[in-house]
């Protein structure tokens, strides 16, 4: 296929679901199976035409991606500057990095849309209270989902083909304005918290949270995408992340302005990507329906924010070398952020709001893992989450379905279809959903060589262990100690919930009269899971067990490529200290990974698994940990102190200075 029609397709790839948007807005919003038919359409366009751009670059020789990994770029001027003397142009590019992302996110997205039509019970009457248990009638803002899901795929596509900084953000921006839409979908539901349940805000509060905290890390990002543009005079990849452009713009502006600016950057990461201090949006955006849970947990939203910190790696790199400090500002966010979110987690009752923590600290993984220079490690985790993460989504949305059917066989629309206490014995009940969830759980714990969790996972603890070992790195010793303890409680939370869900015997009339998921809900699971256990394989290090197997690492050859001839000239101008290579090996982090896993699933095995809780049985946690049960299942108060440090005076100032004044 010549570079003309490769060139082509990249324009339409984000086209497909960005049309339907419009299509169902204007013309199919009453027509219920034509809106979802097309929104079907638009992604499939989308998959097939990212695929062969894709697969396109897989063919060519990594020897050549090394010189050239731009293989495809076009441009068209876009917006002009002063007095129409230049244009900030708009433009597509694909490298490798491109390619798997675009293999990733239109399968997962793929996979969500079709999950969504019986999710959204398809062919049922519809209803005609929108804040009433959706289960058992067809959702009357059916139409509405999928052009919203339509623009949120779009724009997550327009992001990853982005070849400039500048349509990354209109990606990112039109993201952020899907999740406020989506997370708020049932608008007009309220919650009646019964004592000692889950607490809820209603979903259109969750979703102006979620708006207002990203869009305060968004305006920080913007200021550092004016101070990118001024110092590098562009705002193209290609084009500053060249060894003489990134030489000349740190002689210009000086190492330390070069860290500054790439902490401002960093900054639209902590908010998209959840990291702390900015996390608090990403649990209550649960209040959504699950397929959007599974979108912005898996193929877009937080995946964009880590996307974003390994496309400019190379300013990172540049400016860690500079800057220690930046480096270490990074990643300690990232390690810190998953061991907190895994301490919460581990006393969470919610089934959607243990994965809501779980993805955060996965998140900060990769994070921290950016921070110590692991670029391709945090690239490929991010793959691999994606696949097992939209995996358990989906299937807790299964199971919540299941629960809302007993519901309504029962007549109970008071016991909470989310809470995990209410649950157990749904093994038998959900077998399709109930092996799914085992597969993606067990790929996020990191069972050992079976999972592609396993895998990426591994290949940040080898970095870690590297950095220590070969350069006595106090940043690799901190980052391998802590995410230590974040994959540990990773597999014995994980252990917990599959124990409490799945395992024993229904502890509710609502999980005795369960039952499995339709056929467009179970198909997805499938699906994914072959991604949850597959994936991994393309990254399995080419001297796995201290032999040489050859260049089996697909991952870190393919995706390397990106930038290892900018990373190895400037190791030869001393603007960064090492090229990328192969790490030798080394026996420690393997079996570091798989104590920590193995530990982890075996100590929640032997809480919950061996003898499963019974009806009203007490969670032994909250016998064993007393208050530090309760502070983490207040997730360490951040809701409250942000209540009294930053939202009650902002009430008040306004109450009185402004309202008062007008």
């Amino acid at each position: 296929m010549s570079l003309e029609t490769l060139t082509t397709l990249t324009w339409l790839i984000p086209a497909g679901p960005l049309l339907v948007f419009f299509l169902i807005v204007l013309f199919t919003r009453n027509n219920k199976t034509l809106s979802w038919a097309i929104a079907w359409a638009g992604v499939i366009s989308s998959l097939i035409l990212g695929w062969i751009v894709a697969f396109s670059m897989f063919g060519v020789e990594t020897e050549t991606l090394n010189h050239h990994p731009v293989a495809i770029s076009s441009s068209v001027a876009w917006l002009p500057i002063g007095q129409f003397v230049d244009w900030i142009q708009m433009g597509v590019a694909v490298d490798p990095l491109t390619a798997v992302m675009l293999i990733m996110v239109t399968f997962a997205v793929l996979m969500i849309f079709i999950y969504s039509v019986g999710y959204h019970n398809y062919g049922k009457p519809n209803g005609t209270v929108i804040g009433a248990p959706n289960h058992g009638k067809q959702d009357p803002l059916f139409s509405r989902f999928f052009a919203l899901m339509s623009l949120f795929a779009g724009a997550m596509l327009l992001l990853v083909v982005a070849d400039n900084l500048l349509l990354l953000f209109v990606g990112w921006e039109i993201m952020g304005f899907c999740s406020y839409s989506l997370i708020g979908f049932w608008y007009a539901r309220e919650y009646h918290i019964p004592e000692g349940g889950i607490p809820h805000i209603p979903p259109r509060a969750a979703g102006i949270k979620a708006f207002m905290t990203t869009r305060v890390a968004d305006v920080v990002m913007l200021l550092g995408i004016v101070f990118f543009y001024r110092s590098f005079g562009t705002l193209n990849f290609s084009e500053a992340f060249t060894a003489h452009s990134l030489e000349a713009t740190a002689a210009k502006i000086g190492l330390g302005a070069l860290g500054i600016m790439t902490l401002l950057i960093f900054t639209g990461t902590v908010g998209k990507s959840s990291q702390w201090p900015l996390h608090v949006w990403l649990p209550d955006a649960m209040e959504g329906p699950t397929p959007v849970s599974a979108t912005i947990h898996a193929a877009a939203m937080v995946s964009a924010g880590i996307y974003l910190i390994v496309r400019i790696f190379p300013l990172i790199a540049v400016a860690i070398e500079g800057t220690p400090g930046v480096g270490w500002v990074i990643a300690f966010i990232g390690a810190f952020t998953a061991l907190m979110s895994a301490t919460i987690a581990v006393a969470q009752y919610d089934v959607k709001g243990v994965l809501a923590y779980s993805t955060i600290s996965q998140l900060g993984f990769m994070v921290a893992a950016v921070g110590m220079g692991a670029y391709i490690a945090a690239a490929f985790h991010l793959i691999t989450h994606a696949f097992f993460k939209a995996l358990l989504f989906l299937a807790s949305g299964s199971v919540i379905h299941g629960m809302e059917h007993g519901a309504e066989h029962v007549h109970d629309h008071h016991t909470d279809p989310q809470d995990m206490r209410f649950m157990g014995g749904l093994r038998e009940k959900m077998p399709i959903t109930f092996w799914a969830f085992l597969i993606g759980g067990m790929s996020l714990s990191g069972l050992p060589f079976i999972t592609a969790g396993f895998w990426s996972k591994d290949e940040i603890f080898a970095d870690a262990w590297y950095l220590f070992s070969h350069d006595g790195s106090g940043l690799g010793l901190f980052v391998l100690v802590m995410l230590a303890l974040a994959a540990f409680l990773t597999a014995f939370y994980t252990m917990r919930q599959i124990s409490m869900t799945f395992l024993g015997k229904p502890r509710t009339p609502l999980a005795e009269h369960a039952h499995e998921s339709n056929g467009f809900m179970t198909a997805p699971l499938i699906g994914l899971s072959f991604f949850a256990i597959f994936a991994g394989f393309a990254g399995i290090p080419d001297n796995f067990l201290g032999v040489e197997w050859g260049k089996i690492n697909f991952f870190h050859h393919f995706v390397g490529a990106t930038i290892e001839e900018a990373i190895a000239e400037l190791h030869e101008l001393h603007l960064v200290g090492h090229e990328i290579a192969t790490l030798p090996w080394s026996w420690w982090p393997l079996i570091f990974s798989m104590t920590v896993a193995l530990g982890g699933l075996l100590v929640g095995y032997l809480i919950y698994g061996l003898k499963p809780l019974e009806k009203e049985q007490q969670d032994p946690l909250v016998r064993t940990l007393g208050p530090l049960h309760t502070f983490l299942n207040h997730k360490w108060y951040w809701d409250e102190l942000y209540q009294v440090v930053f939202i009650k005076p902002v009430v008040w100032f306004s109450e009185v200075f402004v309202f008062e004044v007008v």
